[in-house]
């Protein structure tokens, strides 16, 4: 009895060992490296608007418009200047837009039309610091950069405004023959009949998250 005692003890320790030799160890997992995720801003031609302010009479009457057609890629960056910068883009002349169809004609025909090579409006777009940008814009011909100051709000809309002088782009004399077919218009409570040769100009963007 004994003996067939012992022998059932050495053959449960016989089958424990087995078991846990067969037992599979689980490898440790080792622990993941997370991604840092890049932050991205695009800007696109349809949340873009290009707004010009002209002047007339000697009080400086202001005339206001748009251009409705805005040609770029999208384009994007990490940061605001990265995506402001390097923008390509051109502009029909045919889609200036002045609320009034007939001053709209007539700044067509009577001053981008008296001009060379003016079926578009082309240039580049620059940042050179976080509230300072440059567009080198060709026009008549001519190509010439346009300093801008531009600033970003909270929810990330982007003002870009400057000061054309168009006597820097040799458009003097398309801005006399405008002059002449707006003599009465734009002849203020003096008598006096002026066209001022600076144009106002605003661009609005916004940086949609990539």
């Amino acid at each position: 009895m004994k003996r067939i005692t012992i022998l059932m003890a050495v053959f449960a320790l016989a089958l424990t060992t087995s078991c846990k030799s067969d037992k599979k160890e689980t490898p440790a997992t080792e622990s993941e490296t997370p991604v840092e995720k890049t932050e991205q801003f695009v800007i696109k031609p349809e949340g873009t608007t290009v707004n010009w302010t002209a002047y007339k009479t000697t009080a400086k009457t202001p005339v206001s418009g748009v251009f409705t057609t805005l040609n770029f890629k999208p384009h994007s960056g990490a940061s605001v200047q990265e995506a402001l910068n390097d923008v390509e883009f051109s502009i029909p002349v045919s889609s200036i837009f002045s609320k009034d169809s007939i001053r709209d004609g007539k700044l067509q025909k009577f001053f981008f039309n008296v001009m060379a090579d003016t079926e578009f409006l082309k240039g580049t777009l620059k940042t050179t610091s976080a509230t300072e940008a440059v567009a080198t814009i060709t026009m008549n011909g001519e190509t010439h950069d346009l300093p801008l100051a531009y600033s970003v709000t909270e929810d990330r809309r982007v003002s870009l405004t400057g000061v054309m002088q168009l006597k820097d782009w040799k458009a003097l004399d398309a801005l006399g023959t405008l002059h002449e077919a707006c003599l009465v218009l734009h002849t203020g409570a003096d008598g006096v009949s002026k066209t001022w040769e600076e144009v106002g100009i605003k661009i609005d963007t916004y940086l949609r998250e990539q």
